[in-house]
C-alpha cells in the first residue's frame, strides 16, 4: 500500500497548468517539520513536492498560497530520467488525492472570490422557494 499523509506550509504559491488534452494539474511544494531539533538546537523542515490533478488541482490554485497551512493525503510517487550530464536522475513528489486547506480564510482578494463562485454553484443547484412545498403536519410520522 501506498499512502502519506503530510501536514506542512506552501512554499510558494501554486502552479497551475493543463496538458495537451485539457487537464488541469497544479503543483507546489510544502515545508513539513521534522519532529526533532539538530544538534543547534534548530527544527529542520523536509520540502515535499505535490502534484494535484483535474477539479483538485483547480480548487488548489484558486484556494491556496504561499505561506497557507495544508494536509496532504497521497501516494508517493518517484519518477527518474537522464540529466544532460548522462548521470540517472530521480524525481519524488506526492500524488496528491485529498487537500484539506487548514489555514482560515484572510479575507484576501483570492479568497473572496473563490467563496462567491462556490457560493454561486451551490445557489444554482438549490430549489426556488417556489419549488419548495410546506410539509402537511397530518403527513409527518411523528
Amino acid at each position: 500500500m501506498n499512502k502519506c499523509f503530510l501536514i506542512g506550509n506552501l512554499t510558494r504559491d501554486p502552479e497551475l497548468t493543463s496538458t495537451q488534452g485539457g487537464i488541469s494539474v497544479c503543483k507546489f511544494t510544502i515545508a513539513v517539520n521534522r519532529r526533532y531539533t539538530n544538534s543547534a538546537g534548530e527544527r529542520e523542515a523536509d520540502f515535499i513536492n505535490i502534484i494535484a490533478w483535474r477539479e483538485l488541482a483547480d480548487n488548489c490554485a484558486r484556494f491556496l498560497a504561499k505561506g497557507k497551512k495544508v494536509a496532504v493525503m497521497g501516494a508517493l510517487q518517484i519518477r527518474t530520467f537522464d540529466g544532460q550530464d548522462g548521470v540517472k536522475r530521480y524525481f519524488t513528489e506526492i500524488v496528491a488525492d485529498e487537500v484539506q486547506f487548514l489555514s482560515p480564510s484572510d479575507g484576501t482578494r483570492r479568497d473572496v472570490e473563490g467563496m462567491k463562485e462556490e457560493n454561486s454553484n451551490n445557489n444554482s443547484q438549490k430549489k426556488s422557494a417556489d419549488e419548495l412545498k410546506p410539509l402537511d403536519d397530518d403527513s409527518l410520522p411523528f
